[in-house]
């Protein structure tokens, strides 16, 4: 282990003026392609499996429409049909020599100052390897790194480097919860992601990764029938790990059977600052919905879990929580009827400033609520047990 005396010290990266490579981009690039601009792609390195095993995982990233296959067998590229990038990376211990597939890649330490390789390979572990990275990757087509380190700074520094550069960085994962992280880096993240699977499995999920979120719900009308203060209780605030918009919630009830959107903490008020990070959320009993069209407990939210944010138009994601906080309160019970008849009830601080939301992202403040407004919700089909969906009778009071 260096000590800090010992340790290099960080040369500044050195500004690079950016060379297009568009000249370079081949036809994979194309449409109807996993790598065309814009987009993440996945390739899967099988350098490391043999026989059926390799068989099995090149199968399954051709069934999945993966972007490429990595290996150093060029004979086994040459078996791959031209809807897939084939890459030749030759291993540390591989003696063939490095001719064959669409990109061959090399390595970065054989480089001469006059080479123009099309795809290069750099290891990320310190300084000096850093800034030559964010050299390559504005004058090379294609950019293949790996960090030694597990953490994502350097990744950030090569990604604005590579900025307009037109080129491609591709990101070597350890598993797909890396490659989750590896994909948001910065926002853009990296171009492409390059994982090493032990199974056939890991290409489905490397895969899913790379699909965006269209998720929706329908949301529908929900008309007050009656609001009533019902004096103290335990209620909970949710705050989240995320910034929340003007139109975003969370879905909550008392009864599984429909539950209303309700409004973060967006919106001024007059005697403390907004916390957009923040809904106060209801009860300690209330459902509250979580990905997987599943209910909890408000009272069983935990720090780190998934809970969905959900915008008046429909739109889901996924947020985490980073605390929950219960305090003694008192509480308003507002009940409403969706179209088809069906009773939805939500019991909130009795305050002012805890709001709903209804149609149009309309603001709704609960203290002001009255028989006949209209408010936004979720009224699923199924009843539920444990938490998840099922059909059976189930009358909720």
């Amino acid at each position: 282990m260096t000590t800090e005396a010992e340790a290099p010290k960080s040369a500044p990266i050195k500004e690079v003026a950016p060379v297009h490579v568009t000249d370079h981009i081949d036809p994979l690039l194309r449409v109807d392609g996993k790598e065309r601009t814009g987009e993440h792609f996945a390739w899967v390195d099988v350098r490391h499996l043999s026989g059926q095993a390799r068989e099995a995982v090149v199968a399954a990233a051709l069934n999945q429409g993966l972007g490429g296959v990595v290996s150093d067998d060029a004979e086994l590229l040459e078996t791959l049909p031209p809807t897939v990038r084939r890459v030749l990376l030759p291993s540390a211990k591989s003696k063939k020599k490095a001719v064959g597939g669409d990109l061959v890649i090399v390595d970065a330490d054989t480089l001469t100052e006059d080479a123009k390789p099309e795809g290069v390979h750099v290891v990320v572990s310190d300084a000096a390897t850093l800034q030559n990275a964010c050299e390559l990757v504005r004058r090379v087509p294609w950019t293949l790194l790996t960090f030694t380190d597990p953490t994502k700074i350097p990744l950030e520094i090569v990604i604005a480097a590579a900025e307009n550069s037109g080129g491609k960085t591709v990101t070597v994962v350890e598993d797909i919860t890396d490659a989750e992280i590896v994909k948001l880096v910065l926002e853009h993240g990296s171009d492409g992601l390059l994982l090493a699977p032990r199974h056939a499995d890991d290409v489905v999920a490397l895969a899913a990764t790379l699909e965006p979120s269209t998720e929706k719900m329908e949301l529908s009308p929900l008309t007050i029938t009656s609001v009533e203060h019902i004096g103290m209780g335990e209620r909970a605030c949710i705050d989240t790990c995320s910034l929340l918009d003007l139109d975003e919630g969370c879905l909550i009830g008392s009864f599984a059977s429909g539950m209303f959107l309700s409004c973060s903490e967006t919106h001024p008020l007059p005697y403390m600052p907004t916390r957009p990070f923040r809904w106060n959320a209801g009860a300690v009993h209330s459902y509250v919905l979580t990905p997987g069209n599943r209910t909890r407990y408000v009272s069983e939210l935990r720090a780190g879990q998934p809970i969905l944010a959900v915008r008046t138009d429909g739109s889901v994601r996924e947020v985490r929580i980073g605390r929950v906080k219960i305090e003694r309160r008192p509480l308003i019970s507002i009940t409403a009827e969706s179209k088809d008849g069906k009773t939805v009830n939500v019991i909130a601080q009795d305050d002012w400033h805890v709001r709903l939301l209804g149609p149009g992202g309309s603001v709704n403040n609960v203290t002001e609520l009255k028989p006949g407004d209209v408010l936004l919700g979720y009224v699923p089909t199924e009843a539920r047990h444990v938490g998840l969906p099922i059909t059976e009778f189930c009358d909720e009071r």
